[in-house]
């Protein structure tokens, strides 16, 4: 999309989640078994196409990109949206993309474009992404896969172990998924174990550059999220600050807090544009991702969790009241911090 479509499409999908993200529709939805409104999933993916964007014209996409994909992965984060776009139409879509397996592409991408069909990636052992919980041998899985965004919600489960990238459902012989209690109440992770559960291998992809890569798709997408969630936050309080009356004045006026919030905003503002950076140099699979994949995910990481921090101070006691959101985006700060780990700083080639 050029830039004048992107912001166009932008302002259709805010539009769309501010009419059924509200408050009160997310935290209804955090206490279902789904843990987000389903409606909305299929409204985000039938009128405005979501979970097609990333995927080519040839398997029932839209044939847009990875960019497009990352900025309504940021809207979404400015509501706390639970749906799987993350999880499905980002992570999973990718997966089976960069498999390079054809069949694969034509028998799977259609139903996840259309949002009929979720998917959930298992890639995390107990300590992290650096390698599987998960082996495969003679086409059975075994083990368990720890984070898993949607683990419980999805049917199509695409494992990446040691030597490979594997497809199985939920419903197979010998697995199981335990909804694991999270810090952040808006997001839904579980762990799936395998005993003998039978796999078909989708491409023959390297499995140590295929987690590298989404390793990197996967940081960049959680900066625009941050980004996103960041920037609701500095919203919210400055329009509190403004309606906020002591010793007869809005206390937005004192300087003191202006400059707090003008130190929130160029937060914001530099984060933006080091996950755009980052979105941007993912898609194209540029020389500098891995850099500037790193650089966004450290300082969308600091931003968020200072933005988030200082909303929690600027409004004062009421913003760790259950009543009040501000508490959900101080939550979903520090989750984010630790999700598809931390990493260390790419080192250069000679």
């Amino acid at each position: 999309m050029s830039s004048n479509e992107l912001l166009e499409f932008r302002t259709s999908v805010r539009a769309l989640l501010a009419k059924h993200a509200t408050p009160a529709a997310v935290r209804a939805a955090m206490d279902t078994d789904l843990g987000y409104d389903p409606k909305l999933w299929t409204m985000l993916c039938e009128q405005v196409g979501v979970a097609a964007l990333a995927v080519p014209e040839e398997w029932g996409g839209a044939g847009a990109g990875l960019v497009e994909s990352l900025m309504v992965v940021g809207e979404l984060a400015r509501t706390l949206a639970g749906v799987p776009m993350l999880g499905s139409a980002v992570l999973g879509v990718q997966a089976i993309l960069l498999s390079g397996d054809e069949q694969a592409c034509a028998r799977l991408l259609p139903d996840l474009a259309d949002g009929s069909r979720t998917a959930a990636l298992c890639w995390a052992d107990a300590a992290g992404w650096d390698a599987s919980g998960v082996t495969a041998s003679d086409g059975k899985l075994n083990g368990a896969a720890h984070y898993v965004l949607h683990g419980a919600q999805a049917d199509l489960l695409l494992v990446l172990t040691g030597d490979g990238l594997y497809e199985t459902t939920a419903d197979a012989a010998g697995v199981v998924v335990a909804p694991t209690p999270a810090l952040d109440p808006t997001r839904e992770l579980a762990v799936v174990a395998f005993t003998d559960t039978p796999a078909t291998r989708i491409g023959t992809a390297d499995p140590a550059a295929l987690r590298t890569r989404l390793r990197e798709i996967a940081w960049a997408a959680l900066a625009a999220e941050q980004v996103g969630a960041a920037r609701r936050c500095l919203e919210m309080t400055v329009e509190y600050t403004a309606s906020r009356v002591q010793f007869g004045r809005p206390i937005g006026s004192f300087q003191a807090l202006k400059h707090r919030m003008a130190d929130m905003y160029v937060l914001v503002e530099s984060a933006e544009s080091t996950a755009l950076a980052a979105a941007q140099a993912v898609a194209e699979n540029s020389a500098s991702a891995a850099e500037d994949v790193y650089v966004a995910r450290k300082h969308c990481t600091e931003t968020f969790s200072h933005v988030a921090a200082e909303t929690i101070q600027l409004h004062g006691g009421i913003a760790i009241t259950w009543e009040h959101d501000a508490h959900l985006y101080f939550k979903r700060a520090h989750a984010t911090s630790e999700l598809f780990g931390t990493g260390r700083r790419p080192v250069a080639a000679a």
